[in-house]
């Protein structure tokens, strides 16, 4: 039988017997069905797709060895499994991504490799060993950096209703002084106290503002942030555009997107200013479809998966593990909200962000539920 009639023969049988792709389709785990003899794959579910960041279409009818040729325990496995010794085989190995993928890395990850009912399939799953941790780990972090955000929010409501009292009492007292030169330090304490308003309220903003969900052009929102970044930062900035442009329109608050991404870039293209006059700075926004991922333990078939990474110094290692905490800042004079906002921002869209650094390269990374109109309706 050709392996074009075995994957029909497969997905018909499955189709009428159990509903085994379907079932398949929606696991978290990347999982390949592949001919025994041939290595060629006659199925590959969404994750697997994810995984190898290329289309169901373009693997089906590729051999096995093709994805993961130079990986010799693997290919031990499946001779195990097919010489009919043990009927599944379980190890940690390194998946490679498949040469020609859009994103060339390795993960650790648990393989099992098994016989179907059908003696001329077998099955191979994989899934990150480190996917769990970090699960747990963005649990841990979204939790306190939840609580971090109500005590910032519970502080700057006690701190704004006396530092009306300290303006107000500021300014009656500089209309009662009679030495005019003393109205420098009734200065200061106006002008201070402006400014703890100031960080009051951008605290509180958030928080304050509706979520205004519409339907919006992913693209469109970083060419204005791309247009905001480089009025500022005109020369020895290089933006890259890593667009996948087949993206549709999405749904949700677009202003805070514009927000959320502009903290992200405007910080990266400050620390870089030693690169900006060299003329070596780069930023690049990168945008993908993600499929079949876990945010905060909920399932989302599609989300959005956008990458803004820099070639700067790094993020300081003695901040790096509260970078999105308030108040914590790498720069000096930094107010250390602009990371907070834009993952507040993230997370009203049910989305997370993460960040990777080191010297010369620094990935902030947010993933958000790609929601559309038509779905919605």
């Amino acid at each position: 039988m050709s392996a074009g009639l075995l994957r029909n023969s497969f997905k018909e049988a499955a189709s009428a017997a159990s509903f085994v792709p379907t079932l398949l389709d929606q696991l978290p785990n990347a999982i390949v069905v592949f001919e025994v003899e041939t290595k060629e794959l006659v199925y590959v579910n969404p994750a697997a797709e994810s995984s190898l960041d290329l289309s169901r279409k373009s693997l089906e009818g590729q051999s096995l060895f093709d994805l993961f040729s130079d990986n010799l325990p693997l290919n031990r496995m499946v001779e195990e499994v097919r010489m009919g010794g043990i009927s599944a085989q379980r190890q940690e190995l390194v998946i490679h991504s498949l040469p020609g993928s859009i994103h060339q890395e390795s993960v650790q990850a648990h393989v099992v490799v098994a016989m179907l009912e059908n003696p001329r399939l077998m099955m191979m799953e994989w899934f990150p060993i480190d996917q769990q941790l970090r699960s747990e780990r963005d649990e841990r972090v979204t939790q306190q950096v939840e609580a971090n955000k109500q005590l910032m929010r519970n502080l700057a409501h006690e701190i704004k209703n006396p530092l009306g009292g300290i303006r107000g009492a500021a300014q009656l007292l500089e209309f009662e002084l009679p030495d005019k030169g003393l109205y420098e330090y009734t200065q200061v304490i106006i002008k201070e106290s402006d400014r703890l308003q100031t960080l009051v309220d951008r605290l509180l903003a958030p928080h304050r503002k509706a979520h205004v969900i519409e339907s919006f052009n992913v693209h469109e929102t970083l060419e204005r942030v791309r247009s905001l970044v480089l009025a500022e930062f005109p020369h020895g900035l290089r933006i890259i555009r890593n667009y996948d442009t087949s993206l549709p329109n999405m749904l949700g608050d677009q202003e805070q997107l514009i927000q959320a991404v502009l903290n992200i870039a405007h910080n990266a293209a400050q620390a870089l200013s030693e690169e900006i006059r060299s003329g070596v700075a780069q930023i690049e926004f990168r945008t993908r479809i993600a499929r079949s991922v876990t945010i905060s333990k909920q399932r989302y078939k599609l989300a959005l998966d956008l990458h803004v990474i820099d070639n700067g110094p790094g993020i300081p290692e003695d901040i790096s593990e509260r970078i999105f905490f308030p108040l914590v800042s790498g720069r000096e004079g930094g107010s250390g909200l602009g990371l907070t906002l834009a993952q507040t921002f993230v997370q009203q869209h049910q989305g997370f962000i993460a960040c990777e650094s080191r010297s010369g390269y620094t990935d902030f990374h947010i993933q958000i539920p790609y929601r559309t109109q038509e779905k919605v309706a």
